[in-house]
C-alpha cells in the first residue's frame, strides 16, 4: 500500500506543472487565432476574462489525457533512472502491479472527464461562441478621419475638414442625414465635439455657428433653412457597445451538446429516415406502376402519330419522377450524414477521455525504457504520441463524415492502436530489459542542437 501511494505521489507534480504549461500553451494559441477579432473591439475585461475561461473547458479535455501521459513518463522514468524499480522488483513487486495503482487512478480521470464532457463542456462551449458572436456584431471605436467621409452611423454620411489629434473637437463639420427616404437634411458647422453615451449607443456630437439645410419630398417646392449657434445631434450607433445575447439566442450545435441529448437527436432523425426511405419506395413503386401499365394498354391499337405523343409523355413523367426521387433520396442522405456526425461527437466524448487509461499503458513501459524522468524528454515523447492519436482522431473524423468508416471505428481506433502498442510494451518491458539509448540517437541529431562537447563525451562512453 505505501508503495502504490509513493508511485501515485510521484506522479502529482508533474501532472500538475505538465497540466498547467499544457493548458498555457492550448490557451496561448487560442489567443493567437482570435486577436484579429478581440483587438480593436474595446472590450472590457470582464468580457475577455469569461472568454478565455469558458474556452478553458475545450482546453481542459484536451490536455488532461496529455498531462497524465508526461506524468506517468517522467515518473517511471525518474524511478528507472534511479534504479528504484530494481529495488521494487527485487521486493517481489512486479511491473503490473506497479502500474495497477496508477491504472486505477487513470479510471477516475476516466470517469470525471466524461461526467466534465457531458456536464460542463457543451454549455461553456456554447457560451464561448455566443460571445464570439456578439464580439464579431460589436464594431470598432467610432473613428473621423479629415477630409474623408465617415458612414460608420446608419444612415448618415459625416466629413470633418480638420480634427485636432487626442482631443474631441472638430472644424468644417457636414452631415449627410438619409435615414429618413421621403427627407434630405444636410447640417454644416464651423466647429464642433463629439463624443459617445455613457451606454455606448448614441454619438453625441455638439455643434457651434452653422445651418440645418432641409429638403422634404411630401412638400414640392418647400425648402427650409435654419441657422444655430449651438446645437446637439444625437444619432444612434449600433453596433458600437458590446452587447451579450441571452443564452437561447442561438441553436446548440453537436459541440454544445451533451451524449445523451444528441442520442435523443439522433433517435429522431433514425425515424425522420425511415420515414423518408419509406415514403420514397412508395412513391417509386406507385409512380412507375401508374407509368407503365396504362401506357402499354393505351399502345395496342393506336396510330403512331398517337403513341409518339404518348411516349412523349411517359417521357415528361419519367423525368418529373426522377426529380422527385433525387430530392427524396438527398434528403435521406442529408439526413445520414447529420446521423454519423452526431454519432462521432458521442464517440469522440468517450474516446478522448479513455486516453488517459490508454496513456498510462504506454507511458509506463516508455518511462522504464528511456531511464529518463526530466520534463523535456517526458514532454517530446508525449507530444510524439498525442500527435500520433490526434491525427488519426482527425483522419477518423475525415472517413466518418465520408461514411467511409464508422463513427465508432473512427474515433476509437487511436486508442485500439495506441492500446496494443502499450500492452505489447508492457508485455516486452516486464519480460526483459528494454532501453532505449538516447546516445545512439542523439548522434544522428543536426550538429546546431548537439554541441561538439556532447558528442565527444557520447564518444568516451562508446569507447
Amino acid at each position: 500500500m505505501k508503495i502504490a501511494l509513493y508511485i501515485l505521489r510521484r506522479h502529482v507534480g508533474p501532472f500538475v506543472f505538465s497540466m498547467v504549461v499544457i493548458s498555457f500553451i492550448f490557451l496561448l494559441q487560442f489567443l493567437m487565432q482570435s486577436m484579429d477579432q478581440i483587438v480593436g473591439k474595446g472590450l472590457s475585461l470582464i468580457v475577455i476574462s469569461q472568454l478565455i475561461i469558458f474556452n478553458m473547458a475545450w482546453i481542459v479535455v484536451l490536455a488532461v489525457p496529455m498531462s497524465v501521459l508526461v506524468a506517468v513518463l517522467m515518473a517511471f522514468g525518474g524511478l528507472s533512472s534511479s534504479n528504484e524499480v530494481t529495488a521494487i522488483k527485487g521486493s517481489g513487486i512486479s511491473l503490473v502491479r506497479m502500474m495497477l495503482p496508477v491504472l486505477v487512478a487513470s479510471i477516475g480521470v476516466f470517469y470525471l472527464l466524461v461526467l466534465f464532457d457531458n456536464d460542463v463542456l457543451p454549455d461553456a462551449n456554447h457560451s464561448a461562441k455566443t460571445i464570439m458572436i456578439d464580439i464579431r456584431r460589436k464594431k470598432p471605436t467610432f473613428t473621423i478621419e479629415p477630409g474623408q467621409f465617415s458612414q460608420e452611423i446608419d444612415g448618415h454620411a459625416i466629413l470633418v475638414r480638420k480634427t485636432v489629434p487626442n482631443s474631441t473637437e472638430l472644424f468644417g463639420v457636414t452631415i449627410f442625414d438619409f435615414s429618413d427616404p421621403q427627407k434630405f437634411t444636410t447640417i454644416t458647422a464651423e466647429r464642433g465635439k463629439v463624443g459617445f453615451s455613457p451606454d455606448l449607443r448614441n454619438i453625441i456630437m455638439l455643434l457651434y455657428d452653422g445651418e440645418v439645410d432641409q429638403y422634404d419630398n411630401n412638400q414640392v417646392g418647400v425648402y427650409q433653412r435654419v441657422r444655430f449657434q449651438h446645437q446637439q445631434i444625437v444619432l444612434k450607433a449600433q453596433g458600437f457597445a458590446f452587447e451579450q445575447s441571452s443564452e437561447q439566442a442561438f441553436q446548440r450545435g453537436d459541440r454544445e451538446l451533451s451524449a445523451d441529448s444528441m442520442r435523443v437527436i439522433v433517435a429522431g432523425m433514425e425515424n425522420d429516415k425511415a420515414a423518408l426511405q419509406r415514403q420514397l419506395n412508395t412513391y417509386v413503386r406507385a409512380s412507375f406502376t401508374g407509368l407503365i401499365s396504362p401506357t402499354q394498354s393505351r399502345l395496342g391499337g393506336v396510330s403512331p402519330t398517337d403513341s409518339t405523343a404518348l411516349l412523349r409523355q411517359a417521357e415528361a413523367r419519367v423525368s418529373s419522377i426522377s426529380a422527385i426521387v433525387r430530392s427524396l433520396q438527398s434528403g435521406v442522405d442529408n439526413i445520414r450524414r447529420q446521423i454519423y456526425s452526431y454519432q462521432v461527437e458521442i464517440e469522440k466524448k468517450y474516446s478522448i477521455p479513455f486516453a488517459a487509461i490508454i496513456f498510462v499503458l504506454l507511458g509506463a513501459p516508455l518511462g522504464m525504457m528511456a531511464r529518463r524522468g526530466n520534463f523535456g524528454v517526458s514532454a517530446g515523447l508525449s507530444l510524439l504520441f498525442f500527435l500520433v492519436y490526434w491525427a488519426f482522431l482527425i483522419a477518423g473524423e475525415k472517413l466518418a463524415d465520408r461514411e467511409l468508416l464508422s463513427p465508432f471505428m473512427a474515433m476509437w481506433l487511436a486508442n485500439m492502436v495506441l492500446g496494443s502498442a502499450g500492452l505489447l510494451l508492457t508485455y516486452k518491458v516486464s519480460r526483459e530489459t528494454v532501453i532505449i539509448s538516447w546516445d545512439s540517437f542523439m548522434k544522428f541529431m543536426p550538429r546546431r542542437w548537439v554541441s561538439d562537447e556532447t558528442r565527444e563525451q557520447i564518444s568516451r562512453r562508446e569507447r
